[in-house]
């Protein structure tokens, strides 16, 4: 039986579901896991999951200090049969990220790993195993069956997200492969068991969760929406594409909100992120926001961090290598069978963007040009197996086989092969050995999330700390020289390698040869600079500054108010101020009528109206409700609005005594016989003429933006624009204009795609303060004050309203309600969900309000005269 939350999840990927749902390893009346804790507690059944809106989890809380929860596609555990095939023997892998990252987290911090094992476990012992992993690695094994395996992993994670990731579009069915629902279907349902893992032992308020890499991109929606207010960190260890590359994806928005639903996401390298934030502003319009060094996405009032910090390595487990007896006997026998020559080395995983090959025809162009090395360079490449499969990587595997024997047959002598070609696995002594005695390593991968090849042959040729003189001549000197591809994650943190695009064969080839050929004490200058680097950004430095940066980026986590919204991958959670809550209509039509003088400022668009309607007039209803509030002689209804004073005096024309504050202020009339007054006299707009031309510039340049020309104001509107160009030219108009109007008595503002040129000091804050100040003067000081509206333009009231009554604006209980419409962050406390939910509140306090004859004088229809 599938689990609700697996259907809402994936209500957007529509499909057979019957073939997957016995996936898996979970059987009717198998034994649970049980869950780790301190305190008693039950594990309810998975299916049956908190609502979407839950805000707390029914999961007891550890009394134990905080935990980490590591998620990733494999343990960090090696796994095989016992020689007697009776049961399993493990080890901890110590070559894997996961473990060696524990170094750089608190000592007191307790770490659980949870992900899939590399062998696969007989479903009658997956219990057994399972028990051991907890118990003597801390470790909670994901059983995926072979079927669902192979179509997440072999499937949509290799097939679809790697080769897009790394820039390789599927051009064809035979070119990396058409997209197939149904591996994205097993790929969320293997997620699905992930996030049921974690379930298992989770402690939701004590815990932090560490998601890494492309594999388990889904899980963050599963997590949120079970534990709305669970910390979760994820980095991505492969590139991110640029979004013409990422676009491409048909469940591209299904994994940016995914994404989302993290605290923290991290990437190596700043490109890797600016297309990650690229993507979220042309794809979902959510932009970020730089401040004090840090990068964030508001997303729905939580701030999503952006962490950019390349991974290092375990400079412990290389030394430790180094070490060893082993390569010391290794290192002598490769001395002696590289005598006289120099080594160029290439330590590379048999993929398809390693570029192997054109490192091979870039060393063979080298040999044509520079006749020299003849006889004396040697490019020894070591090829790690491949790990995935396919006609691309047959290929590959092919031209390098025939770029290696062409060499060979073409520049080889008697006892020298230019080219070593290393097929098989090799151990971590023997890579060390070719790292020892290598002149310059060289890294021609044409797409490379990170590459750590550089940072080891670094840390090897540098040796073991506290060698004696002696012993350094013996491992040479500590020198060492990198040509490295400019694709590659690390490359931006060597700036001593010679950085080349492998794709241009001559200029690689030219600069093997620089590489070799520089001085001793040019190589050693380079390597100091690098073994600085490399040996102080180490795996623990990264791990311990990216949990560092996740704590920060939690520690409002259990101060605001929380709810989860939305279905499948549509599903957020929503943060607030825990003081914002839904405006009570009982509670606001008893304050009200409670009151004597009572202030009324609504918002037009968005609030009385629904913001993407295209007819903007006003209904009969909500004429009615106003005139109904305006007769109430204990009233001032204003209407405060963007919008022109020509488009609300026609609109409004049938409520006389309603009040208008157009173009946010700066016209204003208190009812309709009363004239228009502006919020400043002897207004010089001169400058109009002066930021319209600039405007109209950037106009004509940015296809899609508009200007709009206001009595008072001009706006700029790029909404319709290209996302990033029209936010790059808005950032240029900006300053623009602020230069050209330093002298001007203006602001310049830019806001959600506007940007806009106003005259200072006119605000709808200004507006609300000027209504109460006149109230006051005429005797009539404010006991009740309503404010209503949608947008940014709106916060200046609600912000102004807790200061009313420090500045004597209003009574001490003087009832205030600020209220935005819709469920978001605002400087309001109340929210209304929409305007049916506003009008219907004005409505209850129209039926609240005492009634006059229309003849009757309204006592806050306040003399122009006395206004100033």
């Amino acid at each position: 039986m599938m689990s609700r939350s697996y259907t809402n999840l994936l209500d957007l990927a529509a499909g057979n579901f019957a073939a997957l749902g016995g996936g898996g390893s979970s059987r009717s009346g198998m034994r649970r896991m049980q869950r780790v804790m301190t305190v008693p507690g039950t594990l309810s059944e998975l299916d049956d999951e908190e609502p979407a809106n839950s805000v707390s989890s029914d999961v007891p809380s550890s009394l134990t200090s905080d935990r980490i929860i590591i998620v990733a596609n494999q343990l960090p555990v090696r796994a095989r049969r016992r020689p007697d095939g009776r049961g399993w023997s493990f080890a901890w892998d110590e070559d894997s990220l996961l473990l060696q990252l524990k170094d750089g987290l608190p000592d007191d911090m307790e770490v659980l790993y949870i992900g899939s094992l590399k062998v696969d476990v007989d479903p009658t012992e997956q219990d057994d195993v399972a028990q051991t992993l907890l118990e003597r690695f801390k470790c909670v094994p994901a059983f995926l069956s072979p079927d669902l395996h192979e179509k997440y992993y072999q499937g949509f994670c290799k097939q679809h997200l790697w080769p897009l990731f790394h820039y390789m579009l599927p051009f064809s069915a035979n070119h990396g492969g058409r997209f197939d629902r149904s591996l994205w279907e097993s790929y969320v349902l293997a997620n699905k068991q992930f996030f049921q893992k974690v379930v298992e032992v989770i402690n939701p308020e004590d815990d932090y969760v560490w998601i890494h890499d492309y594999h388990l991109m889904a899980l963050p929606t599963f997590l949120r929406r079970r534990f709305n207010r669970l910390r979760i960190g994820f980095f991505l260890h492969s590139p991110f594409p640029s979004s013409e590359i990422y676009r491409t994806l048909p469940v591209r928005e299904e994994i940016l909100k995914a994404l989302l639903n993290c605290d923290l996401i991290g990437f190596h390298t700043f490109d890797y992120a600016r297309h990650f934030l690229s993507c979220c502003s042309r794809m979902l319009g959510i932009e970020y926001q730089s401040k004090r060094g840090y990068i964030g996405l508001d997303y729905f009032g939580r701030t999503v961090g952006i962490k950019i910090m390349p991974v290092g390595i375990h400079m412990g487990q290389v030394q430790s290598v180094l070490r060893l007896p082993d390569r010391e006997w290794r290192v002598a026998e490769l001395r002696q069978q590289f005598e006289g020559k120099t080594v160029l080395l290439g330590v590379d995983d048999m993929d398809i963007f390693k570029g192997i090959n054109l490192k091979l025809l870039a060393f063979e162009q080298m040999l044509k040009m520079h006749p020299k090395w003849l006889g004396r360079a040697v490019l020894v490449q070591i090829a790690n197996p491949a790990r995935g499969r396919g006609r691309d990587l047959e290929e590959v595997q092919a031209e390098i086989k025939d770029s290696c024997k062409r060499i060979n047959e073409e520049f080889g002598q008697d006892g020298y092969n230019p080219v070593v070609f290393i097929d098989r696995d090799v151990s971590s002594v023997e890579r060390i050995a070719f790292y020892t005695v290598a002149e310059c390593v060289v890294v021609t991968a044409v797409r490379d999330g990170m590459n750590l090849t550089p940072y080891e042959y670094i840390v090897c040729r540098q040796g073991i700390p506290g060698q004696s003189e002696s012993e350094t001549e013996v491992d040479g000197p500590r020198r060492s020289m990198l040509v490295v591809s400019e694709f590659i994650g690390c490359s931006p943190s060597l700036s001593g390698a010679i950085r080349i695009n492998p794709w241009n064969i001559e200029s690689t080839a030219e600069a093997m040869n620089e590489a070799i050929s520089l001085s001793d004490g040019e190589k050693q200058l380079r390597h100091e600079k690098h073994y600085r680097y490399v040996s102080t950004h180490d795996v623990a430095y990264w791990a311990r500054s990216f949990h560092q940066d996740l704590e920060r980026s939690c520690k409002d986590h259990f101060r605001r108010t929380c709810w989860g919204i939305g279905l499948g991958f549509g599903f957020r959670v929503v943060a607030l101020d825990p003081n914002f809550r839904k405006l009570n209509v009982d509670s606001i039509v008893a304050a009200y009528e409670a009151s004597k003088n009572r202030a009324i400022l609504l918002d037009y668009d968005g609030t009385l109206v629904p913001q993407l309607t295209i007819n903007k007039v006003p209904s009969a209803t909500v004429i009615r409700i106003i005139n109904e509030l305006c007769v109430d002689k204990k009233n001032a209804v204003f209407i405060v609005s963007g919008r022109g004073r020509n488009s609300l005096e026609k609109w409004f024309a049938p409520c006389p005594q309603l009040g208008i504050a157009a173009e946010h202020g700066y016209f204003m009339r208190w009812n309709r016989d009363a004239s228009w007054e502006t919020s400043m006299q002897n207004c010089d707009f001169g400058w109009m003429q002066m930021a319209e031309p600039v405007m109209k510039l950037y106009t004509e340049s940015t296809d899609g933006s508009t200007i709009e020309t206001k009595e008072s104001a001009l706006v700029w509107h790029h909404q319709d624009a290209d996302p990033g160009f029209g936010s790059a030219q808005a950032k240029e108009m900006l300053d623009h204009l602020e230069s050209v109007l330093a002298n001007e008595p203006v602001s310049v503002k830019s806001g959600q795609f506007i940007v806009e040129v106003k005259p200072q000091g006119v605000s709808k804050g200004l507006v609300a303060e000027r209504i109460l100040t006149t109230m006051k003067e005429q005797g009539r000081q404010a006991d009740f004050v309503l404010c209503i509206g949608d947008d940014r333009s709106d916060e200046d009231m609600f912000e102004n309203l807790a200061d009313l009554v420090k500045r004597g604006l209003v009574s001490s209980n003087t009832s205030l309600f600020g209220c935005t419409v819709g469920q978001k962050p605002s400087k309001a406390k109340y929210y209304l969900d929409d305007t049916n939910d506003v009008l219907s509140m004005l409505n209850a306090l129209a039926d609240a309000s005492e009634q006059f004859d229309s003849d009757d004088d309204l006592g806050l229809s306040l003399d122009r005269a006395s206004v100033s």
